[in-house]
């Protein structure tokens, strides 16, 4: 029987690692210009809230089914003050996950939006990265 510790070691490399692939996925389309600036935009936010629940693991948090970065970060204040530091990125890329989603009801995301959410996730996965070295 595998022991908590490297189960949850694993748990946490699995949401980097699909983290780090929609960073991947998000820069491509940002710096090419092969898609548009709403996938650039919804992959941003996706990296960070997969970046934050990776963190959650660390911090041996429960990892709710949301999408809601400003839910996440409230979960993580409670173990690290220092989040608050993502809340005007968090803020930034939450708008970025139903308003991606749904067209019509919502406007299209500019390629600044785009370069915006990206860096702001960055900052996200950056900050992450430094906690649970």
């Amino acid at each position: 029987m595998r022991n908590k510790s490297s189960v949850s070691q694993r748990l946490i490399q699995e949401w980097l690692d699909y983290a780090y692939n929609d960073g991947l996925n998000a820069k491509s389309i940002l710096t090419h210009r092969d898609g548009h600036p709403n996938g650039t935009c919804f992959l941003s936010q996706q990296m960070a809230e997969k970046y934050l629940k990776a963190l959650l693991i660390f911090y041996k948090k429960r990892v709710p089914k949301v999408h809601d970065l400003l839910e996440l970060e409230t979960i993580l204040v409670a173990v690290n003050l220092a989040v608050q530091e993502l809340h005007e990125d968090l803020t930034i890329l939450n708008r970025y996950y139903i308003a991606t989603r749904y067209h019509g009801d919502y406007p299209e995301f500019s390629w600044k939006d785009a370069k915006e959410a990206y860096n702001a996730a960055v900052r996200v996965k950056d900050f992450v990265l430094e906690k649970i070295k």
